[in-house]
């Protein structure tokens, strides 16, 4: 028989499927990242050396509370990777290169 922990355990678990197609992923060297007071919106974008023009790849747009849950599980992950691999060197700051969305009047 079950302890109140361990059903509470197997109440709290979650079946997620992946698909072969998602499981791929999708390259992404560049973000941008706009809110609202309900959303953030985060753009995954691919920016190819030499090409003036770059693609949003992927959107995914969540709430304030999950987009701070986010940025917790993003520092928990980079702390346990960096203590596996070692320090991870960042490139001085942000791109250097102009951000066209397309929009009417962006030059």
């Amino acid at each position: 028989m079950q302890d109140d922990n361990e059903q509470k355990k197997a109440d709290q678990q979650i079946n997620v499927e992946l698909s072969e197609e998602v499981a791929e992923g999708i390259y992404s060297n560049l973000a941008m990242i706009a809110h609202s007071n309900s959303e953030f919106v985060i753009d995954f974008i691919r920016l190819m050396p030499g090409v003036p023009k770059a693609k949003v790849k992927s959107r995914i747009i969540v709430t304030p509370d999950h987009a701070k849950k986010l940025l917790a599980a993003l520092k928990d992950n980079i702390e346990k990777y960096e203590d596996a691999f070692g320090k991870i060197n960042q490139s001085g700051g942000a791109p250097q290169f102009p951000i066209s969305f397309g929009t009417p009047g962006e030059a």
